[in-house]
């Protein structure tokens, strides 16, 4: 059993070195699907830190009139909290805002004194809410409009929020679709060149098949070199990726750390090498075998 398989793998560098320069075509080809692929891997986890940084600061505010009774809003506070869609409800109170304020306004000496010559508290009190999916907003809106409590909601952040979310979901989507789009292009491409690649070397090494099947070799034994061929184009052009890649994505690393703070593209890269390399090797690999698979089944079956 060690003896054949040792036969099959050695045959199949021989193959893949006889045709090198096809071999070298097939994995350029392979290469760019690999790369492409692997962008839009790492394309859906920056999409994904992009959400929750967003998620993250987006709320609905909910504003009170200014002699709302606080057990009114604590009630409503309440009702709000039983909602599946919510994640948690902030009460900041009419004290609390103006602390607020003063804190975020204490570098501003004029500021500050309008504020001390302020005879009552022009804040209001509010309700901040978090939902557990940017796609929830719209119903706890809906809730609030339909609430018992209505009668002392002077004012609902809601539109300008829900903007901000709607718009970068629909960038996010395209992204995923186009990238997903050139991957399926580019694996199509690649497994077209390699059945065409593996075909070639099968016609090359025609009569050497022929006497292996008139000597008895089985289906199994003349299909394995060529199978091999394809594992080599997939491992070559997913290792060639990973490196070719590395030097872009440390460099596009502080343009992203810009653009979503606290993501680091680069820690991303270096703490997934491993997934990110299996994930290359299921689909490089994968496109090479299924190709060689193909085209062997169907010499075989001539």
């Amino acid at each position: 059993m060690f003896t054949t398989l040792a036969r099959i793998i050695k045959y199949g560098f021989q193959n893949f070195w006889r045709n090198n320069l096809v071999s070298f075509a097939t994995i350029l080809v392979l290469l760019l699907a690999v790369v492409v692929f692997q962008g839009m891997v790492i394309f859906g986890e920056i999409g994904k830190q992009a959400i929750n940084a967003v998620q993250d600061k987006i709320d609905i505010s909910v504003y009170f009139v200014s002699n709302a009774p606080e057990d009114e809003i604590l009630k409503l506070k309440e009702a709000l909290l039983t909602l599946s869609e919510v994640k948690s409800v902030d009460y900041i109170s009419k004290d609390e805002a103006l602390e607020l304020f003063k804190e975020r306004h204490a570098d501003d000496p004029t500021i500050s004194q309008a504020i001390g010559e302020l005879e009552e508290n022009p804040l209001r009190a509010s309700l901040n809410i978090k939902a557990k999916n940017p796609n929830q907003y719209s119903l706890i809106a809906s809730f609030l409009e339909n609430d018992s409590s209505k009668s002392v909601i002077q004012e609902v952040s809601y539109s300008q929020n829900q903007v901000v979310i709607d718009r970068l979901a629909k960038i996010l989507s395209l992204g995923r679709r186009t990238a997903a789009v050139l991957t399926l292009a580019f694996a199509i491409v690649a497994i077209i060149i390699s059945f065409n690649t593996i075909l070639l070397a099968i016609y090359s090494n025609k009569e050497e098949i022929g006497i292996m099947r008139l000597v008895g070799a089985s289906n199994a034994f003349i299909r394995g070199p060529y199978i091999i061929v394809g594992v080599i184009y997939g491992i070559i052009a997913v290792l060639l990726a990973m490196i070719l890649s590395a030097p872009f994505i440390y460099a596009a690393s502080p343009y992203v750390a810009v653009f979503i703070p606290g993501m680091s593209l680069w820690g991303f890269f270096m703490g997934s090498f491993f997934k990110l390399l299996g994930y290359n090797l299921l689909f490089g690999v994968g496109i090479g075998v299924i190709s060689s698979v193909i085209v062997i089944r169907k010499y075989l079956e001539v």
